[in-house]
């Protein structure tokens, strides 16, 4: 056990414990005062105890953030060197944090537009940059037409070629499992560096394309099939597919 939790505050506490719990790091629960086993490295405290450890390496929990300095810590360094929020673009994007090789967290995004997470990763990890595998173009183009209103189509964004990170998975919630993992493959996987705004010009969408987005309208909803030029928008990543059902089926009605 390299972590200790010395503290008097309950809600400092509970926070710690559930973080750790999460990353599976086995920690000792003591109170201030005791004393401090030799096999601790790290000693989790609150601000207003911290002065009353006597310990040379402390972390103050203020919030879950705490686990990134900790883990740093543990390895022997300030800080990761290298962060990257991984994206596997598509009608429920997988999403990982990827810090020196390390996978910190992952995510399953309800939709391409639910980038708050996004904004929030950056700012649990300063200094993070972003990357996005190079596939399913219309929900790509439409998650990032998305972070672009928020951060600017200046902002720059990392392209990855995708090919070959989503595995193969069996049992239960499998597009879920290849989703993450393929995120995850992304952010360990070079890329090019472009401004959002380069990645956001679509170009017109072909009859075949429109066709196909037809289809999946029919699919999706069970029998109504949407205009060619609601498909155009979906296609220019200005609409998702269920936005664009919506607006058939009010024109229906």
């Amino acid at each position: 056990m390299r972590v200790a939790i010395v503290t008097s505050d309950a809600r400092v506490y509970y926070l710690a414990t559930k973080v750790l719990k999460e990353y599976r790091i086995p920690f000792h629960s003591l109170r201030v005062g005791d004393k401090i086993p030799f096999d601790v490295e790290v000693v989790l405290t609150s601000e207003a105890d911290y002065d009353r450890v006597d310990f040379p390496v402390k972390v103050v929990v203020r919030n879950e953030n705490f686990i990134d300095e900790l883990l740093a810590k543990l390895e022997g360094r300030e800080r990761f060197k290298r962060v990257y929020i991984a994206i596997d673009p598509g009608e429920r994007p997988g999403l990982s944090v990827v810090a020196d090789n390390r996978v910190l967290e992952v995510h399953h995004l309800k939709s391409p537009r639910d980038v708050e997470i996004i904004l929030d990763l950056l700012e649990k990890y300063p200094g993070a940059k972003i990357k996005i595998g190079h596939g399913a173009k219309r929900q790509r183009v439409l998650m990032l037409k998305a972070l672009a209103d928020l951060l600017g189509y200046d902002y720059p964004i990392t392209v990855v070629n995708e090919s070959r990170t989503t595995p193969k998975v069996g049992g239960i919630d499998v597009s879920q499992v290849q989703d993450i993992v393929a995120a995850i493959n992304i952010g360990l996987r070079e890329g090019r560096e472009v401004p959002i705004g380069e990645l956001v010009e679509a170009k017109e969408p072909t009859k075949r394309e429109i066709d196909d987005i037809k289809r999946r309208s029919r699919e999706l909803s069970g029998n109504i099939t949407i205009s060619s030029k609601l498909a155009r928008e979906v296609a220019l990543g200005n609409l998702t597919l269920e936005e664009a059902i919506e607006k058939q089926r009010r024109r229906s009605r």
